[in-house]
């Protein structure tokens, strides 16, 4: 379905659609009541505990199982809480949802959908910031396209999820080009969806992780499929969670010590390629050994900052640009971020990884 910059009809509809049968029947009209409890209830302020109280439990995202590896093979210290689910999600529309469902009370998201989250009415806090320099997207043609660059993209089929960090990344890369949200067709999709769109020719063009593109050039670029890679980052790989949880004195405590852990697995990945390659691509993703180090050689190294007024600028510059093109109101996305938490990933790391 295109999206017409004049349209603010057609927005509305596509971000409908974004949400999917369970969110529209939940979502939307629960936006006013989410909204309202969260009004009334405010972030929390409060000093966060020095000590996790026992008893305390979380449920914490955990896509394709990545975190549990990389505290198993790194070895981690033991978590001083429950973990009460690990959940195989890692999609932005489906974290928010399951956080409104409370099936959920902490995720690891790129930098959009706390966006999202608030124009829809849900309150939600960024908790920790890693920063990544490289880009972690590309772009792949549908098979026999003649697409080879992104100037080529004018009148053709994009897929955009307006909720997830593909789409902010085609964002960025069409305004690079000099291109208007109207010299396109964004096709509104979730990026589990974005391959079969792909080979079915559904989309010329849609953004796919590096992790992604080898296996599908393996299966299509014999039949002219290929990809373009661009300087465009995605610049925030974060930490969030309800405001719900984190006014919850014992699982604010637990979330602030999970950060540790999350910021040092990802360090210890990062600083063991090889044995990331065999036990999570090969073992798990079934990639061959050199797709993984293909992968892995494309790897950002971790960088968790004391301050994040870098992040608050940059979350800011990407809610202005999609406001920019009606998807979502503007506003300060300051409070997107509970600065209690500041500090605490970049305290956990060698000085290396600070900066």
């Amino acid at each position: 379905m295109p999206v017409s910059r004049a349209s603010g009809v057609d927005r509305r509809l596509f971000l409908t659609s974004l949400l999917g049968v369970t969110a529209a029947a939940a979502g939307l009209s629960g936006c006013v009541e989410s909204s309202a409890a969260a009004g009334s209830e405010g972030a929390s302020t409060a000093p966060l505990a020095d000590k996790v109280p026992a008893g305390t439990s979380l449920k914490i995202a955990s896509y394709q199982n990545v975190q549990q590896l990389q505290f198993k093979l790194a070895k981690l210290p033991e978590l001083p809480f429950k973990v009460s689910g690990w959940l195989n999600i890692g999609a932005g529309p489906d974290v928010i949802n399951a956080f409104r469902a409370k099936s959920l009370d902490v995720a690891n998201n790129a930098g959009i959908p706390p966006i999202q989250a608030h124009y829809q009415g849900f309150d939600a806090k960024i908790v920790a910031i890693n920063i990544t320099r490289r880009p972690n997207y590309l772009f792949a043609t549908k098979p026999g396209s003649d697409i080879r660059s992104i100037a080529d993209f004018k009148g053709r089929k994009l897929a955009f999820s307006q909720g997830q960090a593909q789409g902010v990344v085609l964002l960025r890369a069409l305004k690079k080009a000099g291109l208007e949200y109207d010299d396109v067709d964004l096709v509104p999709l979730t990026s589990n969806q974005f391959l079969t769109a792909l080979q079915s020719g559904q989309v010329d063009i849609a953004p796919l992780g590096n992790t992604q593109a080898p296996a599908y050039l393996e299966q299509y670029e014999s039949k002219g499929a290929r990809t373009i890679t661009t300087d465009v980052v995605d610049l925030l790989n974060l930490l969030w969670a309800p405001v719900s949880v984190l006014n919850d004195r014992a699982k604010a405590a637990a979330v602030a010590a999970y950060v540790p852990r999350w910021a040092q697995g990802q360090v210890w990945q990062y600083e063991h390629p090889d044995v990331w390659n065999e036990e999570f691509y090969v073992k798990t993703q079934n990639l061959t050994l050199p797709q993984a180090r293909s992968i892995t050689a494309l790897a950002n190294k971790p960088l968790f900052p004391p301050s994040w007024t870098e992040a608050i600028a940059w979350e800011q510059e990407t809610a202005d640009l999609l406001a920019e093109g009606g998807f979502v109101k503007s506003f300060d996305v300051g409070t997107l971020f509970d600065h209690r938490f500041e500090g605490i990933a970049a305290a956990s790391v060698p000085a290396e990884y600070r900066k």
